[in-house]
């Protein structure tokens, strides 16, 4: 599967549903979120991709939002569909956020650190008003409110995570390096994507203070042990309604690796993938964490692991079901999107009275 066209089976309630972006200028055809936004369209549904910068609150106390909205339901491929919304006549349409029947919080809050750093909490905010409006909002806006930085993988049983020190203080990084061993890795508390991360050793402590330097200057530094079986990269799993997604018997799992001698196997950093399989201490780790996300709503979202620990979970903008479905050949976006017609089933079979946080993750 490449992600090309195909005739998909429509839905019987056609539903409307919103992906909150952080600009549809600098969105890319790679995107997990381009794939849903895709096949929603494909199985008859109603799409609109809308900024961070596009909601309005009216002085009727509705809110709003400028969306681009797709203009056909035959695309090629993601490429075919995100060209139609980034086209310069593109269609853009004032919509009704509290018609929607879906809103899926889809922005990289790293993204704006620093030419929008208003934008992400904006956005949050007007997504909780959404869910008081009987919106399906996922992930859950309110916790994810919580989960603004990485400060919320401290929260998970420790059993999962790599020792770790946070911290502003220079003299603070180098003791935690030196109680093991000089090995350790420094990245931003805020970020994404490999962003100005560090692998620390004996070999090139004498960049230390470059390193340090690189990653306080915009806020506080995460410090953990370094893992060795880092160095044949990382297994991404995405988990849906808290658990690893899994269709027809195929994980949407797989192994990202940096063989150009970059310790960062993220792909934005140029990382590679490949075809993996959840090991027993990959579904050990899915298992420990499981309740917290299901407690707090978190809908989609990504495992990042090595060996027996877990290095991040991301809950902002978990990615890779385009390069799961294109190893494995399966349909998760077409699953994820038939998951999302279920909830909104169970909603109105409920009145309306199941609360967004019970419908993030049921």
């Amino acid at each position: 599967m490449n992600g090309s066209s195909r005739r998909e089976p429509h839905a019987a309630h056609p539903i409307k549903l919103g992906f909150v972006i952080n600009d549809i200028a600098t969105e890319k055809d790679n995107y997990t979120t381009v794939r849903l936004a895709r096949r929603a369209v494909a199985r008859g549904h109603s799409v609109a991709m809308i900024g961070l910068g596009g909601f309005i609150y009216d002085s009727d106390g509705t809110v709003h939002a400028h969306a681009h909205v797709p203009r056909r339901t035959d695309y090629r491929d993601d490429a075919d569909f995100l060209a139609d919304l980034q086209a310069a006549d593109a269609e853009v349409a004032r919509i009704s956020v509290e018609a929607l029947d879906v809103l899926m919080l889809r922005s990289d809050p790293a993204e704006e650190l620093n030419e929008r750093p208003w934008a992400p909490n904006s956005g949050l905010l007007f997504a909780q008003l959404a869910a008081l409006r009987h919106v399906i909002v996922l992930n859950d806006p309110t916790h994810l409110t919580d989960a603004s930085n990485k400060t919320y993988f401290q929260h998970f049983p420790e059993e999962v995570r790599p020792v770790t020190c946070i911290t502003l203080d220079v003299e603070e990084i180098k003791s935690f390096i030196a109680a093991h061993d000089g090995h350790c890795v420094i990245k931003p508390l805020q970020g994404s994507g490999g962003q100005s991360v560090f692998v620390v050793t004996p070999d090139n402590t004498a960049n230390l203070n470059q390193m340090i330097d690189a990653v306080v200057r915009d806020g506080y530094a995460i410090v953990q042990e370094y893992l060795p079986e880092a160095r044949n990269g990382d297994l991404r799993l995405l988990t849906l309604n808290g658990r690893p997604l899994q269709v027809d018997g195929k994980y949407a799992c797989f192994r990202r690796y940096n063989d150009s001698g970059d310790a960062r196997s993220n792909i934005t950093a140029g990382g590679k993938v490949e075809l993996a399989e959840p090991d027993a201490d990959a579904l050990r780790l899915a298992g420990i964490v499981a309740p917290k996300l299901i407690r707090d709503g978190m809908y989609l979202a990504g495992l990042d692991i090595v060996g027996d620990k877990m290095m991040e979970i991301n809950v902002d903008t978990p990615g890779g079901i385009n390069m799961a479905e294109e190893l494995t050949g399966v349909d998760f976006s077409g699953h994820v999107i038939a998951d999302l017609e279920r909830k909104v089933g169970l909603r109105e079979h409920y009145n309306r009275t199941l609360s967004n946080n019970e419908l993030a993750t049921m």
